[in-house]
């Protein structure tokens, strides 16, 4: 006997029988909705009652794809989208000191004026974190024990960088995009088949962290905030194993946050702040996250 007999399925597939259900005859039975089989059923599927079994797709869709790919470790870098590079950004200034000349009078042009000088002067955390992406992609890349892939939020910016560094580098990198009201595209520089979109942000960030080596919060706002102090509750509370939270610009973080006020409040712990530490180069944070992982800090609780 043929030892394809024992590993042949006995049920059809889900395909074979979506494609066997669309061969049927049509009468009013069958052109009824309630007819149509129920993983193929786009209205069903989108009603408020299946929720649990929407955020079940979004958790399984990634992980199954990441498992067939081989992905056990990766590297997440946040930050801004409003970051680009030297030349956007420059001319981002350019067209808003050219409007503000024929308006000398707003004041609201003259505020685009500054807060376009001030990411000028942020163009260079895009080019650490392109380096970033670069230095870890093709390092792990030699690495044949542990391949570290390289994750980002899927978007324009800081993203955006990591990413292309990445793929400079010759390597594959992730994006998890998120649907947002207005239109937000994964940037090109993302391996196609590691680019996700996601409906949920508690799916979203649960993917950001299941893999994680380490987490790079470069300059950024409401979304890098709101992961970069998740991340640290889940260690602080230890709901995942420690893990380097390296925050990228001392200067920028703590004219932000003033995180020993919060120790001096007794809100934290004095060695909550220890969770965390700045860094100032790509190098400098590849450097902590070998460090970190080579001295096995990840099986230590905090």
């Amino acid at each position: 006997m043929d030892k394809d007999d024992f590993t042949e399925k006995v049920f059809p597939s889900a395909e074979e029988d979506a494609g066997a259900a669309n061969k049927v005859p049509e009468t009013p039975q069958t052109r009824s909705p309630s007819y149509l089989l129920a993983y193929t059923d786009r209205d069903f599927l989108l009603r408020d009652e299946l929720r649990p079994v929407r955020l079940q797709l979004e958790l399984l869709k990634p992980e199954l794809l990441q498992q067939d790919l081989g992905i056990q470790s990766t590297v997440v870098i946040f930050g801004s989208t409003r970051i680009p590079d030297a030349k956007t950004a420059n001319e981002h200034l350019q067209k808003a000191r050219t409007e503000a000349a024929a308006s000398p009078s707003d004041p609201e042009l003259s505020r685009k004026v500054e807060i376009a000088r001030r990411i000028v002067e942020k163009t260079n955390y895009y080019e650490e974190a392109r380096e970033l992406g670069r230095i870890i992609t093709s390092e792990s890349q030699q690495d044949k024990r542990c391949e570290v892939v390289v994750v980002t939020g899927g978007g324009s910016g800081i993203m955006e960088a990591a990413n292309r560094g990445a793929q400079e580098a010759n390597g594959k990198s992730m994006g998890l995009n998120i649907v947002l009201p207005r239109e937000q595209l994964p940037n090109p520089y993302i391996t196609p088949e590691l680019s996700f979109q996601f409906h949920y942000f508690a799916v979203r960030k649960m993917h950001f962290l299941m893999r994680a080596r380490a987490l790079v919060a470069f300059p950024g706002g409401f979304g890098t905030l709101d992961e970069l102090f998740e991340t640290l509750t889940l260690i602080q509370t230890n709901k995942i194993k420690p893990l380097p939270v390296l925050l990228f610009g001392k200067k920028y973080w703590q004219r932000i946050i003033h995180f020993e006020a919060l120790v001096e409040e007794g809100t934290i712990d004095p060695n909550d702040l220890d969770l965390f530490q700045y860094v100032e180069t790509a190098k400098e944070a590849w450097t902590a996250i070998q460090t970190f992982n080579v001295r096995g800090d990840r099986s230590k609780k905090t």
